[in-house]
Order: structure tokens, then C-alpha cells, then sequence
């Protein structure tokens, strides 16, 4: 059942979390929590620090007031009240009755979390077992768009066209001096993707773990590199071309953004070129023709549906011309919402302000929950 409309909605922001993208969450949850209307919502912070704590605190309350993150907020005995001692929704999430929780009822939750432990799945299905609506991809497109290695498998089942790679696991058995992967295996990559090409950990993003390999010295650095963060990894061909950029909003049908370019100031799009250095170059729109804008918009929202993503996701493109044209890279299903991230940015050029994106990124969380709540209480057929 909806909430009465005369009363604010109680949104759950979940940030920070334990994956290597904490601190882009906490960026990201600052922004949305000052973009709600406060005549419409009323913002319940819940923070998760870097050791799996889920703390209700007046600290993360302020800390989303004011962007200030105190180191205390991660101390043990510092002066803060948890929701639950340890990793875990409990009584934080499952809906209560009235006083039942120290968060009261919760309408819905918006996830912030980026990478494992938030943007995989995992929250996702704790919420479902929690009955509690949640903007975002359903725990199916949540795992799919988090793991590099399924994502791509899923483009090429469904024909769409994306940089040749090669995917690696961690060998257990490997001898200690070597990068965790065997010789065999990286000669296989650079048979079939020669150089230079781009390793990266199979689950985790903002550009942590990727490292560019000019030589066979430099794909066993990399790979050791990115094995410290996952024992899946994704060695892929490099691309000399653009990097196009297309937010989708919606699944029933899901809508494109106009789309965007990124211009690295780096030799790639690094996390420094992201977050720290302002180094990057956000051009929305991309300077394309009406062709080529259309296209990629189509295949964006192609790629959405190929991974089974659900409310929202950025997809990130290369644009080989001449060449191959557009080639998917991966879906994002919780893209940044810092003030310089291009999710938003895309949809205000394309006609939708932050308030009124946050209030449809809400608005079809609570649509899908009584959609598949009236589904599940529906009389079976003999």
C-alpha cells in the first residue's frame, strides 16, 4: 500500500559501505540528501563504515548536512547509537509497526552503495526479504551489471557489440612469484588482444584496480594489481576512440538520455581524473550527429535491457570511427550522484532536473513494489 499523501516520505539513504567506492558513496548520498524536497521527504541516513557496521546516528545525520565526515564516525566507542552492532539490516530495515524500530517505518530505501556489498545484489536481496521498496535494479541486474565478466557475456548473447576481452580467474596453484594467473592464460591474451590492453578486477568500478598494459611486464603488474581486489578479472583490447556516456531512467519502457562524452585527462579515465584532479572533461551533450545520437540512445537502452536492469543505470560507451562504431563497455546500475557525475548531468540536459529525477527514481521504486506485491496475491490457476 502507498503512503498517505499528506505525510512525508521516510527515505532510507544507505552509504558508505565496504567495497574500495566508500568514499564516492558518501559524496553521492550528500547530494541526493540535499536534492530531496524536504516538504516531500523525510531523509533517514543510514551509514555502513569501511568494517560492515550499519550505524542510525545524529553523525550521519550531520555528516549529510554538512559533507563533513568525522574519523570518529568509524571509531569503536565512539559516541554513536547503531542500529545493529555488526553488518546487517535487522531491526534497521524490516518494517515495524509504529516504535518498533529505531528508524520508524520506512517507505523506501535508496541504496548509494557502489561496488560489492551494495551494488551487487546483496542489499538488494536483503531488502527484498525485508518487503521494503528500494530505488534501483532488481537483484538480478544488480549482479549482473556489478560483474564485468557477465555483463559482456550478456552483450555479446544479445548481439550487441562490445570491446573483444578475455576473462581470468585467480589461480590457486600458481607459484608465488607469479601474477596469480597462469602463462598460458596470458599468452592467450595477447594472442588475441595484443597491446595495449586494459585489465580490471571483474567487480568493482570507478576506474579502482584498472591498470593499462603497454607489455607483457606491464599485463603481469596489472594483473597483479587487479587481483588484489577480485579473483575474477577482465583483460580487454584497447579502444582508440571516444567515450560516449547515456543515462537510462525507467523499465516499463526504460527512457535514454541525450548523450554524453567524457575527455580523460589522464591516458584513461582514471578514479584520480574522476574525484581528485577535476582533470576530466564532462561535455553533455556530446557533440554528435542526429544519427549517431539516436543510435547510441538505442543501444543504451539495448544494453539496459540485455542486463536486466531495472529504474536506473548509466551505460558507457567507446566510439571507434572509423572503425567498428559504437561499442557497449558496461551498464552502471548505481551510477555516481556527486555534484560532477554524469548521471544527473545527462538528464538535466535532456530535460529532467536532480529533484524531479530523485522524485521518479522514488516514485518507480514504490510502482514496482506494489506491482509485484499484487502479483504475489493473486489467485493461482488450477
Amino acid at each position: 500500500m502507498s503512503p498517505s499523501p499528506d505525510r512525508r516520505l521516510r527515505v532510507m539513504l544507505l552509504f558508505g559501505g565496504q567495497s574500495a567506492e566508500h568514499d564516492v558513496s558518501r559524496v553521492s548520498a550528500v547530494a541526493v540528501a540535499r536534492a530531496l524536497d524536504p516538504a516531500r521527504y523525510d531523509v533517514v541516513p543510514v551509514a555502513i563504515t569501511r568494517e560492515g557496521r550499519w550505524l542510525l546516528a545524529d553523525r550521519a545525520r550531520a555528516a549529510l548536512e554538512t559533507g563533513d565526515f568525522p574519523p570518529a564516525f568509524e571509531v569503536d566507542g565512539a559516541p554513536v547509537r547503531l542500529a545493529e552492532k555488526r553488518a546487517g539490516l535487522g531491526s534497521a530495515v524490516v518494517r515495524l509497526e509504529s516504535g518498533g524500530s529505531p528508524l520508524g517505518a520506512v517507505d523506501v530505501a535508496f541504496p548509494l552503495l557502489h561496488g560489492p556489498y551494495g551494488e551487487d545484489g546483496t542489499v538488494q536481496g536483503l531488502l527484498e526479504l525485508a518487503g521494503l521498496p528500494y530505488v534501483g535494479s532488481g537483484v538480478l541486474g544488480s549482479a549482473v551489471g556489478m560483474d564485468k565478466v557477465m555483463m559482456k557475456r550478456a552483450f555479446l548473447a544479445c548481439g550487441l557489440a562490445t570491446p573483444r576481452f578475455v576473462a581470468l580467474r585467480e589461480d590457486p596453484g600458481a607459484p608465488p612469484a607469479s601474477p596469480g594467473i597462469s602463462k598460458a592464460e596470458l599468452d592467450r591474451c595477447e594472442d588475441t588482444l595484443g597491446y595495449p590492453c586494459f585489465v580490471k578486477p571483474a567487480n568493482l568500478g570507478s576506474s579502482i584496480g584498472v591498470s593499462k598494459a603497454a607489455d607483457r611486464a606491464g599485463l603481469e603488474d596489472a594483473v597483479d594489481v587487479a587481483l588484489r581486489f577480485d579473483e575474477w578479472i577482465l583483460v580487454e583490447e584497447g579502444i582508440a576512440g571516444r567515450e560516449i556516456e547515456v543515462a537510462v531512467l525507467g523499465d516499463r519502457p526504460p527512457e535514454a538520455s541525450l548523450p554524453g562524452e567524457i575527455v580523460p585527462g589522464a591516458d584513461f579515465y582514471t578514479y584520480e581524473d574522476k574525484y581528485l584532479d577535476d582533470s576530466a572533461e564532462l561535455r553533455a551533450p556530446a557533440d554528435l550527429d542526429a544519427d549517431r545520437t539516436a543510435e547510441v540512445r538505442r543501444l543504451a537502452v539495448a544494453a539496459f535491457e540485455a542486463c536486466r536492469c531495472e529504474a536506473m543505470a548509466r551505460v558507457d560507451f567507446f566510439l571507434e570511427d572509423p572503425g567498428r562504431g559504437f561499442l557497449v563497455n558496461e551498464v552502471n546500475t548505481i551510477p555516481g550522484f556527486t555534484p560532477i557525475s554524469m548521471y544527473p548531468r545527462l538528464w538535466e540536459v535532456t530535460g529532467v532536473p536532480y529533484p524531479e529525477l530523485l522524485d521518479r527514481l522514488v516514485a518507480l521504486a514504490l510502482e514496482r513494489h506494489e506491482r509485484r506485491a499484487e502479483r504475489a496475491g493473486r489467485p493461482r490457476e488450477p
